[in-house]
């Protein structure tokens, strides 16, 4: 089982682990993909942008865990159920043709764009592009480098 792209979306990781866990048949391997380091990401650019058009969390939200530091990940699926038997980072780089494809993909990351509301889309569409406008190649289209945590368990 693999959570690709989805994992680091999750409120609470431990219960998706779990879950993964109790769906996989009995020592099946769970691929556990988190972001990596945040200075060895370029989205962290969208990152930015994209929490200043939602709510600051309740003043008592803890702050998240760095899932991409050493042993944070295995812990967290080791509580879930899981025997975590590798970690490894892996980079990788997201391409876009163009500004329009930019815009459209980055508010479909975990619902962004739906999340920050139809009145305020196009703006937040805007502000994303400017951010990364550093990475706009020669071509007119968009590179990001990104780096990613990986944990592989047994459920």
């Amino acid at each position: 089982m693999a959570g690709f792209n989805s994992f680091f979306f999750a409120a609470d990781l431990r219960a998706v682990l779990h879950e993964e866990g109790r769906v996989a048949k009995p020592g099946a391997r769970v691929v556990i993909q988190v972001m990596g380091r945040p200075e060895r990401n370029d989205l962290q650019a969208m990152k930015v942008v994209a929490r200043r058009f939602f709510p600051p969390p309740p003043a008592d939200t803890l702050e998240p865990p760095k899932l991409w530091q050493p042993g944070v990940l295995e812990e967290i699926a080791a509580e879930a159920g899981m025997t975590p038997e590798a970690a490894f980072d892996l980079a990788y780089a997201f391409q876009y043709s163009d500004e329009e494809a930019l815009g459209r993909l980055m508010l479909a990351h975990g619902e962004i764009g739906a999340a920050a509301g139809p009145d305020r889309e196009d703006a937040l569409r805007a502000e994303i592009v400017e951010a990364l406008a550093p990475y706009r190649t020669p071509s007119g289209g968009y590179r990001l480098e990104n780096a990613y945590h990986y944990v592989v368990a047994r459920a």
